[in-house]
């Protein structure tokens, strides 16, 4: 992993950032906590101030019945892995994003997206709040998107596992940007 070269706050924060994927401790998540962080990181660059997001909280006490739920959605077999899976952090919020029919505004929409989790990731790192992106199968799922009452022209983007942890994650190296660089010759 490539030195620290600047003396920059963010940089730093961005550098520390981590995936909490386990570990949680049992501090609440509160939804007036996720609501502050979402205040700043709406603050995303998004084209034509389309601000394509919605957001669905599930608070611990929700998770158990939510769980069951999308865990029904998966083969028989994989139900009770899955439904201890979704019991793991502490809160979930879903990040649903509006889908355009216009491919050019749904890349657009989905950038903004991408953006917007970021800066929610990198706030909620700053206040010990541990988070991870999650993609899983479910996300896809009809029967999912009826549960969380998903409208047709909408996407869900993310399972944002979210979680106060007392030990942060060990970092992994980066591939040197400089390997990832070129520059235009004509």
């Amino acid at each position: 992993m490539g030195n620290i070269t600047t003396n920059s706050q963010l940089a730093k924060l961005i550098r520390e950032r981590r995936a909490v994927k386990k570990g949680y401790n049992d501090k609440e998540v509160t939804k007036e906590k996720v609501l502050e962080i979402l205040e700043d990181a709406i603050w995303a660059p998004t084209h034509g101030m389309r601000q394509p997001w919605r957001f669905i909280f599930v608070e611990k006490d929700q998770l158990p019945e939510f769980a069951k739920k999308v865990a029904a959605t998966y083969p028989l077999e994989r139900q009770q892995n899955r439904e201890d899976y979704l019991n793991e952090p502490n809160a979930i919020l879903v990040v649903v994003m509006d889908e355009p029919e216009s491919q050019k505004e749904w890349e657009e929409n989905y950038g903004a997206v991408a953006c917007m989790i970021q800066n929610f990731w990198l706030l909620a790192w700053e206040r010990k709040l541990g988070a991870v992106w999650k993609t899983n199968p479910h996300i896809q799922d009809p029967k999912v998107k009826e549960i969380l009452h998903v409208k047709p022209n909408e996407k869900i983007v993310s399972f944002l596992h979210l979680g106060y942890f007392d030990e942060a994650p060990a970092p992994k190296a980066r591939i040197s940007v400089e390997d990832k660089f070129s520059t235009y010759e004509g």
